[in-house]
Parts: C-alpha cells; sequence; structure tokens
C-alpha cells in the first residue's frame, strides 16, 4: 500500500498520537494493538505497508517473533523500545529491521528515519518491478521456435535456469540469440534480484579491457583521477556476460581464471583483494577448442568455463521457425511503425525459406523491418527482400559444408557487391572481402595484404580467424601461401 504505516503499539495513547502526527505528514496509518492483530493485518489480509512501526514487546509476544515469521517483504520495520537489550537489538538488525529506536519517542528523529526508510522502500520497489518485468520479458518462450532443435535448447534452458551453476559458454553464430538465450538464464535463475552486466569483448580496446573488468585505483595509470569500480564489481551477487570472449587478451585471460576459482580480483594499482559472488556466463562465435589449439585462449579458463556448454542453432539449420518468427516481428514493426502487414505471399515465403541466412535473427529482424517499413499495403513486399543472389551463391555452403569461393580467371577484376541495409555483419563483410582479395591474388598472403593495405600479421590473424583456405585444400592441411 502506498504512504501507508502500519503501527504495531499497545499503549493506546502513543499509538493515537503517532497516527495523527503522520497524518498531517499524508501518511495512511494502520494501527494494530497486538501481534495477533498485526498478523491478521499482513498474512490474512495480505497489506503490504510501506513502514512498519513496532514496538519491540507486546501482550502476547515479541514482535521480532513476528517479523521472523512473516519476514520483511517490501517493507522496513522500525522497532521501538523503553528496555530492549543488546541482544534484541542484534536480532532485529539479523532479521533485516531497519533501524531500532529508544522510547520515549523523538519524532523528528522518527521523521528522519521514516524518511530514509520510505526511499529504501521506493527503491527496492522499484527493482523488484523490473526484476519482475524482465523475468515476464525473457521466460523461456521468448527464444522463438518450435522445430526439434529449439525444443532442445529450452529443456536445457529450463533445466540449467534452476541450477546454482558457476559458469557456462555459449557458442554459436553471430546473430543465433546468443544474449538472448543468457538473459534467460539471468532473469529466470537464482540470481534474478542480483545485477547483470553485459561486456562485448570485442568492442573494448585491449589496453583498456583490464580496467573496465577490474576497475582501477587512483593514479594507477596516466589520465585515472579517480577510483573506479570495475564490471566485475558492479555484478557482485549477479551474472557477468562475456560475449565474444574468443577476443580476450591472453595476458587478461589469466586473471578472469582467478576470478572464477577464486572469486576474489585487484583493481588495476590496488594492493587489496576485492571479493564478489559473481557467476560467468561466456558467449563465442568461434571454436575456443580450436582456439585452445591455437594457443590464442587458454585451456585452463577454458575447461573453468565450460562447466555447461549451450550450442544455438543456425537459423539454416531450423529454417521451419521462420514460421513462428515471421508474423511476430511483423507485429512488433507494424507497432513501432504504424503499419498495418498482414498478409505474407507465397512468393516471400519461397525466397525467405531458401535464403541463407548468415546472419541469423539479427538479418531476419532487420529484412523484415525494412521491409514493414516499405510496405504500401497489407501485404509483405517481396522486392524489398533485396537478397543478393549473387553474394548468396558464394556464403551458400557446399557439400563438404564449407563456403566455396567464386573462381576467378587469372588478372580478371572482379567486382563485389554488399547489402548496406544491415542484413550483413560487420564480421560477415569482413569475411567475404577478403576471401575475394584472396582468391583473386591466389592465396598469396603477401599480394592480398598489399592490396587491401594492411599487414600480413593482421591478415594471417583474420585468414584463421574466419577459417578460410582455398576451395581446392581438403579441411586441415593446406592454406594461403606465404610469398613475400
Amino acid at each position: 500500500m502506498a504512504n501507508s504505516i502500519l503501527i504495531i503499539e499497545d499503549e493506546e495513547l502513543l499509538s493515537l498520537e503517532m497516527a495523527r502526527h503522520f497524518k498531517r505528514d499524508k501518511w495512511r496509518p494502520l494501527i494494530a494493538a497486538t501481534l495477533k492483530e498485526a498478523h491478521r493485518l499482513l498474512v490474512e489480509q495480505g497489506i503490504s505497508p510501506m513502514i512498519v512501526i513496532s514496538d519491540m514487546t507486546l501482550p502476547d509476544g515479541s514482535a521480532l517473533d513476528l517479523l521472523e515469521k512473516v519476514g520483511v517483504g517490501e517493507s522496513e520495520w522500525i522497532f521501538l523500545t523503553g528496555y530492549g537489550t543488546i541482544a534484541d537489538s542484534v536480532r532485529a538488525l539479523r532479521l533485516g529491521a531497519f533501524d531500532y529506536l529508544e522510547k520515549p519517542v523523538d519524532f523528528p528523529r522518527l521523521d528522519m528515519v521514516i524518511a530514509a526508510a520510505a526511499r529504501s522502500v521506493r527503491a527496492n520497489r522499484r527493482l523488484n518491478d523490473a526484476s519482475r518485468q524482465a523475468s515476464r520479458l525473457y521466460g523461456v518462450d521468448s527464444f522463438l521456435g518450435k522445430s526439434a532443435l529449439v525444443r532442445e535448447v529450452k529443456e536445457f534452458l529450463t533445466r540449467l535456469s534452476a541450477a546454482p551453476f558457476s559458469a557456462l559458454i555459449i557458442s554459436g553464430e553471430t546473430g543465433t540469440g546468443k544474449g538472448v538465450a543468457a538473459r534467460i538464464l539471468h532473469h529466470n535463475g537464482l540470481r534474478s534480484n542480483g545485477p547483470m552486466i553485459e561486456v562485448n569483448c570485442a568492442a573494448l580496446p585491449a589496453e583498456l579491457m583490464e580496467s573496465e573488468l577490474f576497475g582501477h585505483e587512483a593514479g594507477s595509470f596516466t589520465g585515472s583521477t579517480g577510483k573506479r569500480r570495475g564490471l566485475m564489481e558492479q555484478a557482485d551477487g549477479g551474472t557477468l556476460f562475456l560475449d565474444e570472449i574468443g577476443e580476450m587478451p591472453l595476458a587478461l585471460q589469466s586473471k578472469l581464471l582467478k576470478v572464477v576459482e577464486e572469486q576474489n580480483f585487484r583493481r588495476v594499482g590496488g594492493e587489496h583483494e576485492i571479493v564478489v559472488d559473481v557467476r560467468i556466463i561466456a558467449a563465442t562465435n568461434r571454436d575456443l577448442a580450436e582456439c585452445v589449439q591455437n594457443h590464442t585462449f587458454r585451456e585452463d579458463l577454458y575447461h573453468r568455463l565450460n562447466i555447461f556448454h549451450l550450442h544455438l542453432p543456425a537459423l539454416r539449420d531450423r529454417i521451419e521457425d521462420l514460421d513462428e518468427y515471421l508474423p511476430i516481428l511483423i507485429d512488433e514493426f507494424n507497432a513501432k511503425l504504424g503499419k498495418n502487414v498482414k498478409t505474407i505471399p507465397d512468393k516471400a515465403w519461397e525466397r525467405l525459406r531458401a535464403h541463407v541466412w548468415s546472419g541469423n535473427i539479427r538479418e531476419l529482424r532487420n529484412v523484415v523491418e525494412r521491409c514493414v517499413m516499405f510496405a504500401q499495403s497489407e501485404v509483405f513486399p517481396v522486392k524489398w527482400l533485396q537478397f543478393d543472389e549473387l553474394l548468396e551463391s558464394e556464403a551458400r555452403p557446399g557439400e563438404d559444408g564449407e563456403g566455396v569461393p567464386p573462381a576467378v580467371s587469372p588478372g580478371q577484376q572482379a567486382g563485389l557487391t554488399l547489402p548496406l541495409d544491415g542484413s550483413l555483419s560487420l564480421d560477415d563483410m569482413d569475411r567475404v572481402i577478403i576471401e575475394k582479395v584472396l582468391v583473386q591474388n591466389h592465396y598469396n598472403v603477401a599480394a592480398t595484404a598489399r592490396a587491401l593495405g594492411t599487414t600480413r600479421d593482421t591478415l594471417r590473424y583474420r585468414i584463421q580467424k574466419y577459417g578460410l583456405k582455398p576451395a581446392s585444400s581438403p579441411q586441415g592441411s593446406g592454406g594461403p601461401v606465404e610469398k613475400g
């Protein structure tokens, strides 16, 4: 109940005086002279006052026993007593009481305590409302799809949400919903009342990542004028979601391993250990086991994070889920854009189901948004799908599952068209461009690096990252040619 105060007091004159005082301050006072009456109001009638002001000892028992029985809930409890003991005050605070005041009542001091308690209640209720809303928003069914692959994912998410796991790896291509899965696990799990802090390791410069994750002390490096709490510290009691963890520098991986194993760390420039209780959810679109073999990811960290492993299937492997995604996305963008698209023609379904979807759900969202935005009737417009047929044929997997680069005759200056409508991620564009120039230069690394205006080391890293090999090379053998 908003602005309500429950007064549990057997001295009638005092309870009436407090009620009159609080009414003048726009509070709605309720009075209970016994613990039995207070229990009836709190439990049987289910009222939830912002503040409970209670005498410590009532005719029918101790108010501490009532607090222990009903719990604090969303209220703040303030106790009054004329002859309390240290043991009573300690027990009251352990049970979650906000404060403990002696009689006779000092109304100016009581008003200050109530004002602080009310601020605490409002803040906690806002957090609880946000947590409940997030739980509804990120229920297990928010991972859309009815295919067999998605049913397996949902079953895994349901079981894992109830488990007190300390670390997890979520793998899958870009746009498959790794962030959605992480939020489902947090908001439906045992840490739903704690914070969820998200960080994209690929978006942070390597030289700043340690300070962002672990914080720093004043003067620890040039420009650090004050102390800063890092994301790890901010996630205490909740979940830290490390997206694209494969991009984390090796030097920083060892510090992360210490946090996962020992739940403590030091800020940059700090001398003292900071203890945290953080669950780590790591996501990657790279094969971390392969990264371990290539010595770009620590083996001990991989095994420590890989307590559970959830792999999210690509949209092309569950294309039947388009039947559920498409109407929901059309309704979403109808509401956002003020449109009324209802009918999806057979030609649109045919094109959508034949598309490769290298960007998965993220690409699908972009395509639907564009089509709804430019629709001029209730019919989903096929022409605004704008699928690049040449690009699709280049990206479409061959029989062995590897992308087959287009053949280019010696000396041929092949052009390349990339859609700039958001249907391709930056990594996808990067891969296609590098692959095209490698083909033009017969997989000569030095010549390709010169053509792209980059270094051979940078190019070799990206060739390894995207798994680019000549089409004629067997999987796992051969590769680009190193020539000066």
